[in-house]
């Protein structure tokens, strides 16, 4: 190994591991059918969310024309209902990664290390050499 890659592979040892996802090459039933809740399930909150959404213009319109107490209420319910549904799909999503066990495998460990010393230390380090030292003053 030349200094170059002495240096890398010396780097390279202080950067974290890229794990690979490991995918099931098989899913069993019950795994196969919390999917397919799951999908299913988010599937109709999005659906409930795009309607609400949809109905909240003509409930607002409706609301602003009467001018009556009740459509004002009615609105204010529907916007509530729509928050409460998005707040299921995100509990849901948490739910499924808690399920595959996703959020225990984003925990990393960094190891820094620091090298106290001087450039004469660290080239000594680098080069293996006890009997070599490269100063920074000018022979004649």
């Amino acid at each position: 190994m030349d200094k170059l890659e002495k240096m890398q592979a010396s780097l390279n040892k202080n950067l974290p591991e890229k794990k690979d996802k490991k995918v099931p090459a098989t899913l069993t039933k019950d795994q196969t059918e919390v999917k397919d809740d799951y999908e299913y399930s988010r599937k109709t909150y999005k659906d409930l969310i795009d309607t609400g959404v949809k109905s909240l213009d003509v409930l607002a319109e409706l609301a602003r024309e009467s001018e009556h107490p009740r459509a004002f209420e009615v609105l204010s319910k529907a916007i509530k209902d729509i928050g409460d549904v998005t707040d299921k799909l995100m509990t849901l999503q948490k739910s499924k990664q808690d399920l595959a066990g996703e959020s225990q495998s984003k925990k990393t460990t960094t190891n820094n290390n620091l090298f106290v010393g001087s450039t004469a230390d660290l080239q000594r380090l680098l080069l293996k050499k006890d009997n070599v030292i490269v100063d920074g003053d000018v022979k004649k």
